[in-house]
């Protein structure tokens, strides 16, 4: 999820619990600043190794058992750096960056993106599917109660704010079941039986959803439009990536066969040979227009490299001029 929505919902939880007075505040603060914590794992990166960090981001840090840990060691800082200042005693630092800390990984479960919630024991990305990694509908109440509760000193904001954020959740949730069955439906009217189908809720909203299915040969991807006035929106396949047929010239020994094997984990293994660039594989779990195959990010390998080299990781930020008109023309059903 985004900083902002990691912080101000770190913020709500102490807030919610601190009694009345000043201390709503401070807890608010350090609560603010120990939920976007755990996103520090963004730093452990490597100029050699360009998928270090899709390993470790959302790893240890985003841990369950990592949360007493992870709010102690925010309390060690921040209790010297404000909670001393607000007069806290240092056990109400420790419980209030505890209690930021543990909503980070949780609501970064309830994105697509993965995170290892129950590392080291297991591996497994949890991804419950419920809300974008941006959604200003949640943020933005949230926000206010947030500020709210801290500058008129009233846990009760705070708790209305967790109400709302619950709510939404339990929308979002409702919605990605409407969506999945949809596209088992849009499968069905194909001749379809998916091996596996997925809803994923498009860009900075829960009302348009990215279905993702997989049969034996293919990926399809579509979107539909769940809840109200709902519309399916075809979209495009792609063959399962298989490197003896698409890849021929790769040594299966080599460090950029096993960085395929890597980003097929992080990737869920949904990846497949871009259509357009034959060296390069995508995720095609995140585009920017729901029903397109237009990938977030690939890795491109190089035929000539190394026995030993990496496979280049890139990031696809041109969205394209028509793209926002076209993700809106969806949301508004047209």
């Amino acid at each position: 999820m985004d900083p902002l929505t990691q912080g101000v919902l770190g913020a709500a939880l102490p807030q919610a619990t601190a009694a009345r007075g000043r201390v709503a505040a401070s807890a608010g603060l350090l609560g603010f600043l120990a939920g976007m914590a755990a996103d520090l794992d963004v730093l452990i990166r490597s100029s050699e190794d360009p998928l270090l960090f899709l390993e470790y981001h959302r790893q240890f840090t985003h841990s369950l058992i990592f949360i007493p840990v992870g709010g102690l060691i925010c309390a060690l800082v921040l209790h010297a750096v404000f909670g001393r200042r607000r007069g806290l005693q240092f056990r109400q630092s420790w419980l209030f960056c505890t209690l930021g800390y543990a909503t980070h990984a949780l609501l970064d479960a309830c994105t697509t993106y993965g995170t290892m919630l129950f590392w080291p024991f297991s591996d497994a990305r949890i991804a419950w599917n419920t809300i974008s990694i941006i959604d200003p509908l949640f943020t933005l109440p949230l926000l206010v109660a947030v500020v709210l509760a801290g500058r008129r000193n009233r846990p009760l904001f705070a708790r209305l704010g967790l109400l709302w954020a619950c709510g939404y959740m339990a929308l979002g949730l409702w919605q990605r079941n409407e969506a999945v069955d949809m596209g088992l439906a849009l499968a069905a009217s194909r001749g379809h039986e998916p091996l596996r189908l997925e809803a994923k809720p498009s860009f900075a909203n829960i009302l348009v959803w990215k279905v993702v299915y997989e049969t034996d040969e293919r990926y399809y991807v579509d979107a539909v439009r769940a809840g109200l006035a709902p519309r399916v929106f075809n979209g495009e396949s792609v063959a399962k990536l298989n490197i003896a047929r698409d890849m021929p010239w790769l040594d299966q020994a080599s460090q950029q066969a096993r960085d395929i094997e890597r980003f097929r984990w992080f990737s869920n293994g949904y990846i497949a040979r871009d259509p357009i660039f034959p060296n390069r594989v995508i995720d095609i779990r995140y585009s920017m227009i729901p029903n397109q195959l237009a990938p977030l990010w690939s890795i491109e390998l190089q035929p000539e490299a190394r026995r030993d080299q990496h496979v280049q990781y890139l990031v696809h930020r041109d969205t394209g001029d028509d793209r926002p008109a076209l993700l809106w023309r969806m949301l508004s059903g047209g």
